[in-house]
């Protein structure tokens, strides 16, 4: 646009011309928005001025590696808001401010229009005003073609002999209006004292699927202390289960002094193994490996291994110190003494952890300890790490990770950093805000139909979509709800179904593919025996395990550009409280999905949809059919309210691609993701059938299949 031929602006926050509501912004551009690499952001604004003068708007914007500005026009899209948008190439921040400018030219078009549908015929004058601002216009355009129909029309304008309706004609022209929006009076040109910021992440900061495995649990021999190497024959069944992030706990030496038994005993024996999270020993700190687990070499390797199937280690950032940690004796300095001298160590009553001391980020050398923190993490991006989940950081200053994640993303933009925090709403918010690129969710303490529209709703629709992208965990190593714990093998399909279709992000950690849900004590949400202190091998598969459905989802994820946004859901009425019914539907209509899910582990339960057919780009009357992912069946229905049940003990869940040509849909074969088929059941066992044909579709009969 020809605009960035105006580098500065004239004028700042004129009081004729006033913005409001300007999008994407964070606290009103105090903290960036965020979006991934490849998207088409949109710029809204209101804008708008006292009197009648016509306005022009634009976007200003330009990457912060960059030097030149570039500049988008907005357009007016009724009620004084302004759209426009452009695409988003590189990683890192792009700054962006919105211009506008009272527009001559056009003004006196609108008049010029007004006055001759009104009936007047002695415009002689009007003509003189409008050839006066043709002229003017073209002296701001550069010497070109452009400048010939400007310095015509302004002749012709200018003679009062020339036809009064060709006069009209031409002074209406709206080749001639676009020119002058594109080459504004600079003297008139207003914006926004706010710069506002966009940080670009790479794509799997807002879509992917998460694997917690232990290194150490994954020997074959029982027993057997794993490695590194032990995992790099989990990567291939990994690569197919469909997952894109591989996350490790810590992976670091570990303390002897009041290492953990089994179950947290305070008091170990020979041959426990301890808390990974009680990072050190003599053998080193957080930028060394365990030697039980191998060495740096055999972890470079890994991580070639792990990329070259297609996915990415994450790796814990956990800023806790064993006693033994070479930090006690170079830098007593950074851990609080208590009376008698001696370290405090962490505890959250009535939970205790002697095994563990905390830093103290308030100690008179905390800006030598803040870079510390940074070299450990620049340490391990240099050994291919580009994803770290953050242990607590809501237990340290937001300052540190403010100024931790800005400086490491100048360097390294490809970098994700997740915030481990099951803390209080304006904490969990306040760190996504400063940087966080995703953040753990209350989504595990929410398990009835009213918490999770309430909690989504939320999420998706709220100023959070800006700069909070939810990870939905259904379990980690310190979390087994009572909704697990009681609710069978239907619980955890249904928790895994919820976490990998409300969220483009979700994860699971071992065990959880094989029902695995012992409390520690009833009350509880801890596991017993849990991997935590103790080594935990696992059969490599076993009958009747949620590895299909996994692998389904995981599929269905990425088939279906719908799954891979949060903002584009919705939730469908049903009386019934214990089913959840919601969509997710691209912009266009061109993917769209219904989730119809039962809640109840125990019983059977029905109801009849109330489907908001608009949202779902459906006519009132149209005839559509719906074809369930998750059982291989398909159905035709027509208008909103349509009849569902759902047994959880053999399909808890109906995952619908929507319809609506059956012919053209069954003759192109893209009723779903891949030439494959999944009957997931309950009751007996899960297979997946690779050779199981499409439906056959005639006419408007469905054949149901699987």
């Amino acid at each position: 646009m020809p605009l960035s031929a105006t580098p500065t602006m004239q004028r700042m926050n004129d009081d004729r011309i006033r913005f409001a509501q300007i999008m994407p912004s964070v606290d009103g551009g105090k903290y960036p928005a965020k979006r991934l690499q490849g998207e088409v952001v949109q710029i809204s604004a209101t804008i708008f001025r006292d009197g009648s003068d016509a306005l022009g708007a634009a976007v200003r914007y330009h990457h912060e590696g960059d030097h030149e500005y570039h500049h988008v026009p907005l357009k007016n899209r009724g009620n004084d808001r302004w759209t426009g948008s452009f695409h988003l190439e590189k990683l890192g921040v792009y700054q962006f401010s919105i211009i506008a400018w009272s527009d001559a030219f056009a003004t006196w078009q609108d008049l010029l229009n007004r006055k001759w549908n009104a009936g007047e015929r002695d415009l002689g004058v009007e003509f003189q005003e409008g050839a006066a601002l043709l002229r003017q216009l073209a002296d701001r355009v550069p010497r070109g073609p452009a400048r010939v129909p400007l310095m015509q029309a302004a002749l012709l304008l200018g003679d009062p002999n020339h036809p009064i309706e060709e006069s009209v004609l031409i002074g209406l022209n709206p080749v001639l209006a676009e020119i002058s929006s594109d080459f504004p009076d600079p003297s008139q040109l207003v914006s926004t004292e706010e710069i506002y910021q966009i940080r670009i992440d790479p794509p799997r900061a807002g879509f992917a699927a998460w694997y917690e495995l232990f290194p150490r649990s994954q020997s074959t021999v029982p027993g057997k202390h794993g490695t590194l190497r032990d995992v790099l024959r989990r990567l291939p069944e990994l690569r197919d289960l469909g997952f894109d992030v591989l996350y490790f706990p810590p992976i670091h030496p570990i303390g002897l002094t009041n290492r953990k038994s089994k179950n947290n005993a305070p008091e170990a024996n020979h041959d426990d193994v301890g808390s990974p999270w009680a990072i050190g020993n003599w053998q080193g700190g957080h930028d060394t490996i365990e030697p039980a687990l191998g060495t740096l070499d055999d972890f470079r390797m890994l991580v070639g291994a792990v990329q070259a199937h297609g996915l990415e280690i994450a790796l814990d950032l956990a800023l806790n110190c064993s006693p033994d940690h070479p930090y006690v004796q170079l830098h007593p300095h950074w851990f609080k003494h208590r009376a008698d001298g001696s370290i405090a160590f962490a505890e959250n009553p009535p939970k205790k952890y002697q095994d563990v001391y905390p830093l103290d980020f308030d100690n008179d050398d905390w800006p030598v300890l803040w870079q510390e923190v940074h070299r450990i993490v620049i340490f391990w991006i240099n050994q291919g790490v580009k994803i770290f989940r953050v242990d607590n950081p809501h237990t340290k200053p937001v300052g540190l990770w403010d100024w931790l994640i800005n400086q490491v993303k100048r360097q390294h933009p490809e970098v994700i950093f997740l915030a481990e925090a099951f803390t209080k709403p304006a904490m969990m918010k306040e760190l996504a805000k400063i940087g966080f690129d995703q953040s753990y969710t209350y989504f595990t303490w929410r398990n009835s139909k009213a918490e999770l529209i309430e909690y989504l709703t939320e999420l998706a629709t709220t100023e959070m979509v800006e700069y909070f992208r939810p990870n939905f965990f259904a379990n980690t190593p310190d979390i087994l709800h009572a909704y697990l714990q009681k609710g069978g093998k239907p619980a955890f399909a249904i928790r895994l179904i919820l976490a990998a279709t409300l969220s483009p992000l979700y994860g699971i950690y071992s065990g959880f593919e094989f029902y695995e849900n012992e409390p520690l004590h009833e009350g509880s949400e801890e596991y017993l025996n849990s991997e935590k202190y103790e080594i935990k091998q696992r059969p490599n598969d076993m009958p009747g395990s949620l590895r299909p459905l996994i692998k389904l989802l995981n599929q269905t994820r990425r088939a279906h550009p719908a799954l891979q946004q949060l903002k584009n859901i919705h939730f469908h009425d049903i009386a019934n409280y214990n089913i959840l019914c919601y969509s997710k539907t691209t912009d266009d209509c061109s993917d769209r999905l219904i989730c119809v899910i039962n809640l109840d582990t125990q019983r059977v339960q029905e109801g009849i949809i109330e489907l908001d057919l608009a949202e779902l780009g459906l006519a009132a009357d149209q005839a559509y059919y719906v074809h369930d992912l998750l059982t291989n069946q398909t159905w035709n229905w027509k208008g909103p309210k349509n009849y569902v049940r759902l047994d959880p003990q053999i399909a808890p869940a109906h995952l619908f691609v929507v319809r609506v040509s059956v012919f053209k849909d069954a003759v192109r074969g893209d009723a779903e993701p891949a030439n494959e088929s999944v009957t997931v059941r309950l009751d007996s066992t899960s297979t997946v059938d690779t050779d199981v044909e499409l439906p056959v579709l005639t006419g408007n009969t469905a054949e149901k299949v699987g």
